[in-house]
Parts: C-alpha cells; structure tokens; sequence
C-alpha cells in the first residue's frame, strides 16, 4: 500500500523577464521519502523549492501541502513545511536559543509547547551546548545546524534543504548527511544538492531538471541500476540536450 502524499504539485510555471525558468513541473512526495532535486546550474531548481514552500508564487499550477492548496490556504499549507533555503535565514547577531524561540513563533509553536519544541530541535541538530552561543560566532557547519533547526522546530510534515552541505568540511558533511537521514525517518524530505554521491546514499527517489523542465523521475536504484549516480546524471541530461 503507497504511503500517504505529503506534498504534490502539478504543471508549476514561472517567468522571470518573459523566459520560462519552470515549465509545467510535476511531483509528488510521500511521507517518510526523501526525494533528491538534481539539475545543473539554472535548470531551475531553487526556484522551484521556492514555490513549493510559499517564497515565490507560481505562475501556473496547483500546489497541494497535506492536503491543503498552498494558493487557496497558505496559512494552513506553511505550517505543513519547514524550508531551509540556500542561504540560511539567520540572525548572526542574536543568540542560537533566542533565534530558535523567534522562529518558533513565526511557526506558531503554542507557548506551553515552546520549551520542549526548542529541545528537541537543539538535541537533533547536535546544538544542546550551544544555546546561548552568538550565530555569527559559530562555524558555517554549525550555523547550517541552526538553519536546519529552524525549519524542523515546529515539527513540520515536509521539510525542504536547498543545498544544504555547500561549502561544509567533510566532517560537517558527515553530520548534516546524519541529520538528513533522520529527518526522513520522521518527515518527508526534498533535498536539492549538486552533489551526486550525496543524492545517491540519502534519497529514496530523484527527479532531474534541465532548462525549467522535468526530465526524469525515479528511484535511485533504478538511476543506478548500470552505473553510478554521476554516470547516469551525466547520460540522462547529454541525452536530453541531443533531443532538444
């Protein structure tokens, strides 16, 4: 029996000086998967995340969060996702434990939750010593940390990470991957990353872009069935490039 949808979206468009950036891009996201973005630089991937979260309307299409449309019921829709956009939206000024609680409201988390929501995103995010820690003083493997507790501290059913292990050490690396992994225990996951090794040992399913268009959905053991991830990357897009 298919696990139930979390997040589906249908023939998304979006213009930007009159070219078409996304062009009628559909998918679907079930609970408990983690589906992996790939896609050369422009091929539209961020701005796709960005109207599958709310940031950016589209143009054309229906979006479609736990059952709520994101046009028609935004404010029901958004409590549904946790976004983690390429550059986290932290406030280096302020303190880890204040920006969570900030956070926190924006989400709507209720005041008797407030404590326990900012414990358990600390304790999954590996921040438990670090709340009275400066952002701005932190590593940039620790202030992504933060930028991924903002986005699950209110328990979200989706979660979206555009990119999340740019610029990291190979430590750093290890631990977000970790983190990764956990959130697709308990959420549905879509991850946008340029790395390919990183989509092949996280996601469940991949979808590719190229020039605001689909142009392959499926599992990652049916991508890697003749190769590696990079191997049938680089085939899949020469291939739609010869065709176009």
């Amino acid at each position: 029996m298919s696990l139930p949808l979390t997040l589906s979206a249908h023939d998304l468009t979006c213009r930007r000086d009159n070219r078409l950036v996304v062009d009628g891009v559909s998918l679907e996201l079930r609970r408990g998967e983690v589906l992996g973005l790939l896609g050369h630089n422009g091929a539209g991937k961020s701005t796709t995340l960005q109207m599958l979260t709310g940031a950016l309307p589209p143009h054309g299409g229906k979006i479609e969060i736990c059952e709520y449309d994101l046009q028609l019921q935004p404010q029901q829709a958004k409590a549904c996702i946790g976004f983690l956009p390429e550059h986290p939206p932290l406030y280096r000024d302020m303190p880890v434990d204040g920006f969570l609680r900030f956070a926190a409201r924006l989400h709507r988390v209720p005041a008797a939750r407030l404590a326990d929501a900012l414990a358990l995103a600390k304790q999954r995010c590996g921040l438990q010593d670090y709340g009275k820690k400066i952002i701005g003083t932190l590593s940039k493997g620790f202030q992504q940390r933060v930028g991924i507790a903002q986005a699950i501290i209110h328990n979200p059913a989706v979660v979206v990470l555009d990119e999340p292990t740019v610029g990291l050490d190979p430590a750093q690396i290890r631990d977000i991957r970790n983190l990764i992994r956990e959130l697709g225990d308990s959420s549905s996951v879509i991850l946008s990353t340029h790395l390919l090794n990183e989509a092949e040992s996280l996601c469940d399913r991949v979808i590719i872009l190229q020039k605001g268009r689909l142009i392959y959905s499926g599992s990652s053991a049916e991508m890697t069935a003749d190769g590696n991830m990079e191997e049938a990357f680089l085939q899949i897009t020469r291939n739609e490039a010869a065709s176009a």
